[in-house]
């Protein structure tokens, strides 16, 4: 007997992972299309198969008997997902919401014709053209690229060569952008369900590592509070606009000058949301099921006056040993820490769990969680206190 409507997941990666916890409290079957044995979430998903993303007889196979899909990213081919809608499975986010996410053309243009804040862009083919555009600037490709990958800094003609190349191989265009004379990086998470309903998490601040997120503190310290209201405003009007259901990450540049400029969209559980697991009354991962399913979403509001996230990443450390071997120390440390671990192997610089905490002084939420992971990283001796 089925208790519930089951929901396919494309893509096993931690973010998959991390939907199974609020799933079982829900009572929400879930079914895994993962790219490998083992993967992250096919470490706790136990209706599963492995497959390619890009091919549609398996994507209809996964989804057979599923009332709904979700991703864990968004490369999944449009075409792929039309086909989905068209034999009769809610694709959620949508494949007209989720190629703005796929395609960073695209997502200009929309967020262009909408008269939401952007930096200057365009799209380049020849050196040329960039040279027109104007140095320095940042160039994106418009398909592929994430955490760093796919973008690149260029202050002259030989910079350019590099992306280009890399473009054309692809099969993608390459994106202009104005380089932001920015004061930090923000990010603004909203849930949506298809009956419109939408909840704001409050406005947080990113720092950026490498092109990888590392830290996050919400809510952002010093920010305004008109500032923090457009900025929910934007990711909330960008959500209705786009028609996305589910979670929507909207990040976006604090500028010196004091505007906010929309930098990325992603149409899932984002990164810079993982402190809701701990800190906020109801997570992007519970909201992000609840606004699929089309259920009534939860309260998205703080637990606490701050919470920090803090990745732990991969060391190139040769005698970093097991991760889980970080525990004794870091419980033991601070009985208060939460800690979320992605089950992968390390690799440098690969985003392998992270640590939250939370609580009322900012200054000792972020020592303690920096501790814990730079702990688990292996950055600190043995006999760190």
């Amino acid at each position: 007997m089925t208790l519930a409507p089951t929901l396919a997941i494309i893509g096993g990666g931690q973010l998959a992972r991390m939907m199974a916890q609020p799933a079982i409290a829900l009572g929400l079957p879930l079914r895994l299309l993962a790219e490998g044995e083992g993967v992250s979430a096919a470490q706790v998903i136990p209706d599963q198969m492995v497959g390619d993303y890009r091919d549609l007889d398996q994507l209809t196979k996964v989804t057979e008997g599923c009332e709904v899909v979700t991703f864990d990213h968004e490369h999944v081919p449009t075409e792929h997902l039309h086909a989905l809608a068209a034999a009769g499975v809610a694709v959620r986010p949508g494949p007209d919401a989720l190629v703005h996410a796929q395609d960073k053309g695209v997502m200009r243009e929309r967020l262009g014709e909408l008269g939401i804040p952007c930096p200057r862009n365009a799209i380049v083919s020849s050196v040329a053209e960039v040279e027109a555009f104007g140095f320095p600037c940042v160039l994106k490709t418009t398909r592929g690229g994430y955490d760093g990958k796919g973008v690149w800094v260029v202050r002259d003609v030989a910079d350019v060569v590099e992306p280009l190349r890399v473009a054309e191989e692809a099969g993608v265009q390459v994106l202009a952008e104005e380089l932001v004379d920015f004061r930090r990086e923000l990010s603004a998470i909203v849930a949506r369900s298809p009956s419109g309903q939408a909840a704001a998490y409050p406005v947080v601040h990113t720092y950026q590592e490498n092109g990888v997120c590392k830290e996050v503190i919400a809510p952002a310290p010093d920010l305004s509070p008109e500032l923090a209201v457009e900025g929910e405003q934007i990711a909330l009007r960008v959500a209705k606009e786009l028609d996305v259901t589910g979670i929507l990450a909207v990040e976006m540049f604090e500028t010196v000058d004091g505007r906010l400029l929309v930098n990325e969209l992603a149409m899932r559980p984002h990164n810079t949301g993982h402190w809701t697991q701990d800190g906020a009354v109801t997570s992007q991962f519970e909201n992000h099921l609840r606004a699929v399913m089309d259920l009534p979403l939860g309260s998205p509001a703080s637990r606490a006056t701050w919470s920090v996230m803090v990745n732990i990443l991969g060391s190139s450390r040769p005698d970093v040993g097991r991760l889980y071997d970080g525990f004794p120390h870091a419980m033991a440390r601070d009985p208060h820490l939460r800690v979320h671990l992605y089950g992968k192997e390390m690799r440098p610089g690969r985003k392998v769990g992270h640590v939250n905490v939370y609580g009322d002084d900012l200054d000792d939420c972020l020592e303690r969680a920096r501790h814990a992971a730079d702990w688990f990283q292996g950055d600190l001796g043995n006999d760190s206190d």
